[in-house]
């Protein structure tokens, strides 16, 4: 079973990917994917890191990133984080990147992370929302999808199982655009 899954999987893959649409593989959690028609510039924002030194999503340029905005009060994201954590160790060409929005100190992230299970993600704080509003982010959580040249190519509202068989095949399928 798990095999014919496999095949199905990789056909629909190599079929996504061949027609450049993901109309295929927008099954599942990805069926809340919303993929841009243009690309979305990021805005410039100052975040903090867990040892509350500024940093910038600059950092990222050159790879596509999983931007995910959250709080610690968030049930949503609680059950989503371990998605997160799982799919950066699966995909490691992919940059997941967790964003703390609102008041989220250090420790309280730290606590969450520990709880959930959390061990391959960064600690980053958008401590204001600044990012978070000029990217017009309403509710939590919220994943942004983002090409190496730094803009939102996509958005899913809401949580999902983002070391899923759909989400890694989409993802891989837009690597591969």
């Amino acid at each position: 079973m798990r095999k014919m899954l496999l095949v199905a999987l990789y056909t629909a893959f190599g079929f996504g990917a061949n027609a450049g649409s993901l109309d295929g593989l927008l099954v599942g959690d990805m069926k809340k994917l919303a993929v841009h028609s243009e690309v979305v510039a990021l805005p410039e924002a100052v975040l903090l890191d867990g040892a509350e030194a500024e940093t910038s999503l600059e950092v990222y340029r050159g790879k596509w990133v999983v931007l995910n905005f959250w709080a610690t009060w968030c049930a949503p994201c609680r059950k989503e984080m371990p998605s997160l954590d799982r799919l950066a160790v699966a995909v490691p060409e992919i940059a997941v990147v967790p964003v703390a929005t609102g008041r989220n100190d250090v420790a309280m992230i730290e606590k969450f992370y520990a709880e959930a299970g959390v061990t391959s993600l960064p600690v980053l704080r958008d401590p204001k929302s600044a990012l978070a509003r000029q990217m017009g982010v309403m509710g939590l959580p919220v994943t942004v999808i983002v090409n190496p040249a730094g803009e939102e190519v996509a958005r899913l509202i809401g949580d999902a199982e983002w070391d899923s068989v759909e989400a890694q095949a989409v993802l891989k399928a837009m690597m591969a655009e």
